[in-house]
């Protein structure tokens, strides 16, 4: 799981902003403005037939700061991306 999920800064990072845009899901914020310090991400890529899905996940930066819940106060009901 990406844990931009339980940052402070998810909703102003721009390494966040470009793993929506992977995802095709909506963006927090249109233009954010926080460039984190060494952001990492895996990315799976999976073979189904002639399909290829690829998952994007920050596992690690050195911008982290936990703020639990975070994304789930930012979209009230709304599943937490995995």
């Amino acid at each position: 799981m990406c844990i931009c999920v339980n940052c402070e800064y998810v909703d102003r990072c721009l390494t966040y902003h470009a793993v929506e845009g992977q995802h095709q899901q909506p963006h927090l914020a249109e233009n954010p403005d926080f460039e984190p310090i060494n952001p990492e991400i895996n990315v799976n890529i999976r073979h189904q037939g002639e399909i290829i899905e690829m998952e994007w996940d920050v596992v690690g930066c050195e911008s982290f700061k936990q703020e639990q819940g975070k994304w789930s106060r930012l979209r009230p009901g709304e599943l937490i991306p995995t």
